[in-house]
């Protein structure tokens, strides 16, 4: 008789288990269909106010109780006097963009300046924070249409250039109607460059056959692997000077007042030397603009971020974590090597 009631109560627990399973199944493919149709968040933070709490919470280190109080009143008191002021107060977005070579953040940067597009007034400023070495024509191409938008609508675009707009990058950054940069930022690079390995007379060598059959006399001007000709290489080396007159030409519109034939040769300058060159507007870091505009603008970084599932946030902090291992240990991998 119990053997029984224990069977039975094991096959019920079985049922139960099964059905959790399957509820949990549902949800978990519920929630992941979820995730991809809302798979990015927008994050909005004002500036001003984060500048002014930090400032407080400094302050707060070395005041007295009493004088801690007379502060938030102050301030209390401040805040309601900008209070009134905001509705009319012009506003300044703040987008962040660091570039690979192809230019992976262009449909993101796009999506951001879709949303800037349908709430900016005519006194509002786009303030783009710039960092890329260039990459790829077609990626960067792409990224510099995005920032095109806000010019074509009379937007003002700042990009402001801590460390490097070179090539691509510089592109990007020509579209903006003002253009400031570090001292000590790179820029320039306003060339076209493409390098490609052949070993043809390697595989001839070991009595290897590679064939490339082509539709078109320029269906394939260059090659790994098979032979290369003259004409070929004449079409590549056409192409991309083509390539370099319509990276000069867009730099030249917008920025008319450059003497582009002795800028686009290539070549890099530091913010101070592009400055003398006219490739820049100002020297400037992007903290120190920014914390000048909050005194007359409400300052907001906008940025849409991708939500990540489990997997994906624990290997992007696996890789960031590789990351900073791998640069804290390069330097001392070169002292040793050079020491040998």
């Amino acid at each position: 008789m119990w053997e029984l009631v224990a069977e039975y109560v094991s096959f019920l627990l079985k049922i139960a288990t099964l059905l959790v399973a399957v509820v949990l199944l549902v949800i978990t493919v519920a929630a992941v269909k979820r995730s991809r149709d809302t798979d990015e968040q927008l994050q909005v933070q004002e500036l001003n106010e984060r500048q002014q709490d930090l400032q407080e919470a400094l302050q707060e280190e070395w005041l007295e109780d009493k004088a801690i109080k007379q502060l938030h009143k102050e301030r209390d008191k401040q805040a309601k006097a900008k209070a009134a002021s905001q509705s009319t107060q012009p506003r300044v977005f703040v987008l962040d963009f660091k570039g690979d070579l192809d230019a992976s953040q262009a449909p993101v940067l796009g999506r951001e300046i879709s949303l800037l597009l349908g709430v900016l007034r005519p006194e509002d400023e786009v303030v783009l924070r710039l960092e890329s070495a260039g990459g790829y024509v077609h990626s960067y191409g792409h990224a510099t249409a995005q920032l095109q938008r806000l010019r074509d609508k009379n937007i003002a675009l700042t990009v402001c250039v801590d460390r490097v707009a070179a090539s691509g990058g510089y592109m990007m950054a020509c579209t903006a109607a003002k253009l400031l940069v570090a001292p000590f930022a790179v820029l320039g690079s306003i060339g076209v460059v493409a390098e490609v390995p052949n070993v043809h007379r390697l595989l001839k060598k070991h009595e290897v056959d590679y064939e490339v059959l082509t539709a078109g006399d320029y269906k394939r001007t260059l090659t790994v692997f098979g032979e290369n000709t003259p004409e070929g290489k004449q079409k590549f080396l056409d192409d991309l000077e083509q390539t370099h007159q319509m990276f000069k030409s867009y730099v030249k519109r917008c920025r008319p007042q450059l003497d582009i034939e002795k800028v686009a040769k290539g070549e890099v300058w530091y913010g101070e030397q592009a400055l003398d060159l006219q490739l820049v507007d100002a020297l400037q870091t992007s903290e120190a603009y920014l914390l000048e505009r909050q005194e007359t603008a409400r300052v907001f970084k906008v940025r849409l971020k991708k939500t990540l599932n489990l997997t994906e946030k624990i290997a992007g902090q696996t890789a960031s974590v590789l990351e900073g291992r791998l640069l804290s240990w390069l330097p001392k991998l070169q002292a040793t090597f050079f020491h040998r």
